[in-house]
């Protein structure tokens, strides 16, 4: 488990115009008053439209907001991981996006930086990606299998309640052992680990939530979670 903070969003947020509660609550986790936040949109090719939503909702908030492309000239990394006090991850294709910082050996970098107290936080790609693995749409055709960073011990599927594939996928697959026990986490939920550790559960919308999906006798189930805090931020 790796030790620091991270952070991650099912769904929603600035990619959908929500209110700004989440995104808040990330920056307040921050042991700066006006954090320096750097945006990761390499999951969606770095694309000109997820980067305006990230500068139209944090241009607006108690930060300085920042980016980094792969898919331009891009500039010394270790350098820039290390002026971030957080770093928010967008939604996208979670596959390329980690075989792209496979290649620029950015892993490395954001797991010094998180243990040297740099938040690490993300939306969809940019919240199962933290984990062991999970399932992910990056492939045509439905769900598949995806191995990821591990910096948190299990499984995750975002979009939880949104995605009415996605539950019944999530729990064929942690039945069978194709997946270790996780986390499914609605859109509009966040889930904060501390330390490897679940510290908290956010809900920045109605009935938004986060589940334990563990095995059974006859298969799988999702458990609300109730083993942390609950913030309601609405």
């Amino acid at each position: 488990m790796t030790q620091g903070q991270i952070i991650a969003i099912g769904g929603g947020g600035l990619c959908e115009k929500a209110k700004a509660g989440l995104d808040t609550y990330v920056l307040e986790q921050s042991q700066t008053s006006q954090p320096k936040i750097g945006f990761l949109g390499t999951a969606s090719g770095d694309s000109d439209s997820a980067c305006l939503k990230f500068y139209s909702r944090f241009s607006k908030l108690n930060c300085q907001p920042s980016h980094l492309t792969f898919f331009h000239r891009t500039p010394n990394l270790a350098a820039w991981v290390q002026q971030q006090d957080i770093i928010y991850v967008g939604g996208g294709n979670t596959l390329t996006m980690l075989a792209i910082w496979e290649v620029w050996s950015l892993v490395p970098l954001l797991k010094e930086a998180v243990q040297n107290g740099t938040v690490l936080a993300g939306i969809s790609a940019g919240a199962v990606c933290w984990f062991e693995c999970g399932v992910t749409d990056a492939r045509a055709g439905g769900l598949g299998l995806i191995k990821c960073l591990d910096f948190i011990s299990g499984s995750c599927c975002p979009h939880y309640s949104a995605d009415e594939a996605r539950q019944p996928t999530f729990e064929e697959h942690v039945a069978t052992g194709k997946l270790p026990p996780g986390i499914a986490i609605d859109d509009g939920a966040a889930v904060h680990f501390v330390d490897g550790e679940l510290q908290r559960i956010i809900s920045g919308r109605e009935n938004a939530a986060a589940y334990n999906v563990v095995p059974t006798a006859d298969g799988a189930t999702s458990q609300l979670i109730e083993s942390a805090e609950v913030l309601r931020l609405v």
